[in-house]
């Protein structure tokens, strides 16, 4: 029967698992106690009351990690606060290696939980053994052991979190299904219960699971997300089982295990998982089971009795199989929806929910108070995936691996093998025909390197140097020595237009973008506290049109930022043409005597200087060509109209020859930008970084007439003096090691900062890296000259040299000959 529901309330939180309640609790502590939360039947009945409980802290970035440590630090004060037991242990956690590579993964995984603040111990098999003495190790190559992780009551810990909200004002009602979120001007405003009653609001929170993509998309909202059942078995109690064991993970057989009251549950996450639920989820679902399916499960709990042999004689007491929900990338989905606004988000946790539940409510809900993003949240930033990516064939496909990924080893530059072939380039066809070997990047297909003659065009994946190394070496140096061709059409094109165009992208825009037509301008979109937002290019095209050009995968995220700072008055609009414009890049000291040829046209200095751009003919088609780069070299980005690429493409091939051309894929790209010290936005520079940190401070425009978003934060830091935050650029004096991301870097006894790309860089024959480095002193050239710095790998501290400049070309004398 209809429930006693108000007319309005301040937030609604659709969903009443783990991340619900933890929202829900988490605005009564910021004071917003007028929330209610509606759950369709009981709280818990989705997939939280079947969670396994693990609370480990040590996740794949720093965001993830500090989200998982806030919930292990909450977790004893929740319980203490409002008398609700959450059943949590800090028992620790092991996770056990079975060859080298797995070895140098945890190694490099627990150097990098030193630089999140985490207590971490190296293990050999003996220690190991001493920790965990049932368990078979003569194939053990050893592990690491977190102390400070455990486990949990996930039913409790949900319930701790619903009481503490209610303590604090918050109204909490069960078996009240919202059939609709209603919108209105753009707007999330309210919901409509499945009894026909309506509540309007200021603020609606999709926490409903795997029912979020439905509601989702009722309202035109993408949530990818879809579920895949979860298996694990509870034993019944065991002779001599020792009480308090840590956490055993086994990724090398997909296997989990937990003890609890003297039994063992043992789960996985095997490598080809099986989608559930995308065809409809039963009206009655509540607190519900899957079909058994032990032939599926066999082969975990084959290897499991070979490893914990005291399993072979244990009795099965329970067979599980519940759904959990996965996203595309493995990382949850969270912040106001790019769609509507005042509509945000905290679903698809692969797994991992009760663990990040604390973290994700305490931000999400800092996120609703401010409208903006707490900290640097881009890694599990809604605006990360794409439209398409709710296509149920492709989830389908996806999760089918996404499952097995989070025990799978997690290699250097590894690509997804499942639901590929979704965005292609007009050129595909053509590059794999010269042997590209792809990756993807927000759907799209881009050729990352290309396999030479007799050598199989797939990847070999190592920690250490690849199998495609040297190729990428050969297109460095074709690069520097001559022509290299970029397919760069994923990067994702705006147009702007409109007599308000050029004020409302100064505005947003940190640089002065009020450029005389035919110049190509630098900038960040910055936050409302000098965070970058947004890092790209503006060519004005003319007086009242403007083409913004930005990485592939912030396209969804940087055109809702572009929507959202569009006023509402302004004689002006934006449109995505990322689809309708593909773009080549000529790149290397020969591409102006090549694109002379193709055109007829002098494009001397004097023609065709530095950061500008004009139309050109090529062949028989009319294209831009703007004169930037990103790989240091002198070069040319040409943008073709789609139906014109091919026809470009193969122009360029048969006029390139005499001047060296040859072809070259991300990796080159990456290598060449890493050694000029060109930044990539979602690594060396983001949400929490301001220009002055990042050494941009040349792109701020201080004194462009109406300031820009951001200015009074950036000015007030500019007053302060020079950074005591600063990015730097490495290089290590091993050449054969190689940096990732989140290395620690050390200064003597202290990690004074971190790693936030690396790449080797063949132009300079040197392994390269960017990091933050951080002091009590402002970070200059003086202080790098008397402070030697380390940078710590799998475990093991090496030398590293910093510069503020990058270490090719550092006067920028070849991009401008």
């Amino acid at each position: 029967m209809p429930q006693n529901l108000p007319s309005h309330t301040e937030v609604i939180v659709i969903g009443g698992g783990v991340i619900g309640c933890s929202i829900a609790y988490h605005l009564a502590k910021l004071g917003i106690t007028d929330t209610l939360l509606l759950e369709r039947r009981q709280l818990t009945c989705g997939t939280t009351w079947h969670a396994a409980g693990l609370i480990g802290q040590l996740r794949a970035t720093r965001v993830m990690t500090e989200l998982a440590k806030y919930t292990s630090d909450l977790l004893f004060e929740l319980e203490r606060e409002t008398g609700q037991s959450t059943g949590f242990r800090q028992n620790g956690s092991i996770s056990l290696a079975l060859n080298a590579e797995r070895f140098e993964e945890l190694a490099r995984g627990a150097s990098m939980a030193k630089s999140f603040g985490l207590e971490v111990e190296l293990l050999q098999p003996a220690d190991i053994a001493a920790r965990y003495p049932l368990l078979r190790l003569d194939d053990a190559v050893g592990g690491v052991f977190l102390p400070k992780d455990g486990q949990a009551d996930p039913v409790g810990v949900t319930q701790a979190f619903a009481r503490g909200a209610r303590m604090r004002g918050a109204r909490i009602v069960e078996n009240c299904k919202v059939d609709r979120i209603l919108v209105e001007g753009g707007r999330a405003v309210g919901v409509r219960t499945a009894e026909g009653q309506t509540v309007r609001a200021g603020t609606v929170v999709i926490a409903a699971g795997m029912w979020a993509r439905e509601l989702g998309a009722a309202v035109g909202v993408s949530l990818p997300l879809h579920a895949a059942e979860h298996f694990y078995i509870v034993t019944e109690a065991i002779g001599g089982l020792p009480s308090g064991l840590p956490v055993l993970r086994v990724p090398d057989e997909c296997a989990y295990y937990k003890e609890d009251a003297g039994r063992i549950l043992l789960g996985c996450f095997e490598p080809s998982a099986k989608p559930w639920g995308m065809d409809g989820i039963p009206e009655d679902f509540c607190f519900d089971q899957l079909p058994e399916d032990l032939d599926h499960f066999q082969p975990i709990l084959e290897a499991a009795m070979a490893r914990m042999p005291s399993l072979e004689t244990a009795g099965i007491h329970t067979f599980f199989n519940g759904p959990e929900s996965f996203t595309p990338d493995d990382r949850y989905l969270l912040g106001e929806t790019p769609e509507l606004r005042d509509l945000f988000v905290a679903c698809g946790f692969n797994s991992i929910g009760i663990q990040s539940s604390g973290g994700a409510g305490k931000v999400l809900a800092e996120w609703i108070r401010d409208r903006a993003m707490p900290e640097d949240l881009v890694d599990v930033d809604l605006r990360r995936m794409q439209s398409f990516q709710s296509n149920r064939r492709y989830l389908r496909e996806r999760t089918t691996e996404t499952l097995g990924l989070l025990y799978a080893m997690h290699w250097p530059y590894r690509q997804m093998e499942t639901a590929r072939g979704v965005r292609r380039s007009p050129f595909h066809d053509r590059l794999a025909g010269r042997r590209a070997v792809f990756g993807e990047v927000a759907g799209w297909e881009r050729p990352n390197w290309f396999a030479p003659e007799g050598m199989e065009p797939a990847y070999r994946y190592s920690w250490c140097r690849q199998n495609w190394h040297d190729p990428v070496g050969q297109e460095c140096r074709t690069v520097r020595d001559a022509v290299g061709l970029f397919d760069q059409s994923s990067f994702a094109k705006f147009l702007v237009q409109g007599r308000d165009a050029v004020a409302v992208l100064n505005r947003i825009s940190c640089n002065q973008v009020d450029v005389p037509p035919g110049r190509i301008v630098y900038t960040q979109w910055l936050n409302e506290r000098g965070g970058i937002e947004s890092d790209l290019t503006i060519t004005r095209l003319d007086e009242q049109s403007f083409l913004v050009v930005t990485a592939a995968a912030a396209q969804r995220r940087d055109f809702a930022w572009l929507l959202r700072h569009l006023p509402d008055d302004a004689r002006c609009q934006a449109i995505d043409v990322t689809s309708g414009l593909p773009m080549l890049g000529l790149m290397g000291p020969n591409s102006r005597a090549l694109l002379e040829e193709l055109t007829g046209e002098d494009l001397g200095d004097a023609a065709l200087p530095f950061a500008s751009s004009r139309e050109l003919e090529i062949g028989h088609a009319r294209v831009r060509a703007s004169r930037i780069t990103y790989v240091g070299e002198l070069g040319y980005e040409i943008y073709t109209p789609a139906e014109f690429a091919t026809h470009v493409f193969d122009a360029v091939l048969a006029a390139g020859e005499p001047f060296g051309l040859g072809m070259a894929g991300f990796h080159a790209m990456n290598a060449l930008r890493m050694e000029k010290g060109y930044r990539h936005w979602g690594h060396d520079i983001g949400v929490a970084d301001t220009p002055l940190q990042a050494g941009l401070g040349f792109c701020v425009a201080w004194d462009k007439p109406g300031g820009f978003i951001g200015r009074e934060a950036l000015e007030e830091a500019r007053q302060a003096g020079p950074p005591h935050r600063r990015l730097v650029q490495l290089r290590l004096e091993d050449p054969l090691l190689l940096l990732h991301h989140e290395e620690p870097i050390w200064c003597g006894d202290r990690i004074v900062g971190s790693v936030t790309s690396g790449m080797y860089g063949h132009r300079v024959e040197a392994s390269l890296g960017m990091g933050y480095l951080e002091a009590d002193r402002p970070i200059t050239r003086e202080w790098l000259a008397a402070h030697p710095l380390e940078v710590e790998i799998a475990w093991r501290r090496v030398p590293v040299q910093a510069q503020l400049a990058g270490w090719y070309d550092p006067d920028h004398t070849r991009i401008r000959s």
